[in-house]
């Protein structure tokens, strides 16, 4: 398994993707089957704390370059490092090379390609990311065995523009057994300060997480009368919330930003609050949708084909076609949700029953599959 992102600066979703599946792999690896991890160059304290991630890790493959140039060596071919054999990549970091598995069926290689943003929305990297994503994509479609993604709606995004033809397959996510609420869940909910009732979103401001159109939904006279608390980095580029807050003219509180939090005060976030809102415009699979569902949180989604797909009718579905008014139809959505005991104790039901289609055991037995299938 390449679990480098774990040691990512910002480990970010893909992160938490890799430790959970990787612990799954580890759990349900058949008999004499190992998990060897595949990580770039780290000072001993990291491999420490990735071991302490993943007990049961049969050892680790250490290359001997850093993240940013293993992730050059193979972006430009250069595999002669750790990474030979049956490999499965978590995201595109991967060493692809041309290699005839009908002569060696344990030379393998799997990658995992969880969006198609850098071709729908490539302002929200930087322009490195994206070349380098663009170009592993491209290593891909010549040299992977099989390429993962996390929805079906990705897949059919993605073969519009590589056609990988029968080598997709779909492997979700699932939520993390961390993310449960505390003991403590009271002395958790008054150090955060929480209200009575909230409405509640995870996401950072860029663009494509419709953060900013949730934040003029709070301005809209249709909005319900609860403060919206944001979790995620309070800016992105030169843009914070408390600038949008400012330029909306919202009531001080209206809108609170709770920058990161622990997954013991995300799940009491998410448990007590009124409404969940993820409205994100393009998203590969919404992992945030599934913890508030697992809480039997009344959640408000986008139509954002994923997000669609991974709820099924567990939330209400909000259209973004229409730009200008999409921040009238979040808050409408909200105020349904939130002044309704009836229908938010249904979708709350719902929700929960949802949630139980997704689990990382399943995931990663559909992994030991897929390469049982190579």
């Amino acid at each position: 398994m390449v679990v480098d992102q774990i040691l990512a600066p910002v480990p970010g979703g893909i992160g938490r993707y890799t430790v959970e599946l990787t612990r799954g792999l580890i759990a349900t690896a058949p008999r004499s089957c190992d998990v060897e991890g595949v990580v770039a160059a780290h000072p001993q304290a990291e491999y420490d704390r990735l071991t302490d991630l993943l007990p049961g890790l049969s050892g680790l493959a250490k290359a001997p370059l850093g993240r940013r140039e293993l992730s050059v060596a193979w972006q430009t071919g250069v595999v002669g490092l750790p990474g030979r054999g049956m490999i499965h990549s978590t995201s595109l970091l991967a060493p692809l090379f041309r290699h005839d598995r009908s002569l060696d069926p344990a030379t393998q290689s799997v990658v995992t390609i969880h969006d198609t943003v850098p071709w729908t929305h490539p302002k929200t990297l930087t322009p490195r990311g994206v070349r380098w994503h663009k170009a592993m994509a491209r290593r891909a479609h010549r040299f992977a065995d099989a390429v993962v993604v996390p929805t079906h709606a990705v897949a059919d995004e993605l073969s519009e523009h590589f056609d990988f033809g029968d080598r997709l397959r779909v492997v979700g996510g699932a939520v993390s057994a961390d993310l449960r609420v505390p003991d403590d869940a009271d002395s958790l909910a008054d150090d955060l300060d929480l209200p009575p009732a909230y409405a509640l979103s995870v996401g950072t401001l860029e663009p494509r997480k419709g953060i900013e159109p949730l934040i003029q939904a709070m301005g809209h006279p249709d909005a319900p009368d609860v403060p919206l608390l944001i979790v995620g980095p309070d800016g992105w580029g030169e843009v914070s919330i408390a600038d949008i807050v400012a330029r909306e003219g919202l009531a001080e509180g209206r809108v609170r930003s709770l920058g990161f939090v622990s997954d013991a005060q995300l799940a009491v976030l998410l448990q007590r609050a009124s409404v969940f809102v993820f409205p994100s415009l393009a998203e590969g699979f919404g992992l945030p949708v599934i913890e508030a569902l697992s809480l039997g949180t009344p959640t408000v989604i986008s139509d954002t084909p994923a997000l669609v797909e991974v709820a099924a009718d567990a939330a209400i579905v909000v259209p973004r076609d229409d730009p200008e008014h999409y921040p009238e139809r979040l808050a409408q959505a909200m105020f349904q949700v939130v002044g309704d005991l009836e229908l938010s104790t249904r979708l709350g039901v719902i929700g929960l029953d949802r949630s139980h289609a997704f689990s990382w055991t399943d995931s990663a037995d559909k992994v030991w599959q897929l390469h049982a299938d190579l």
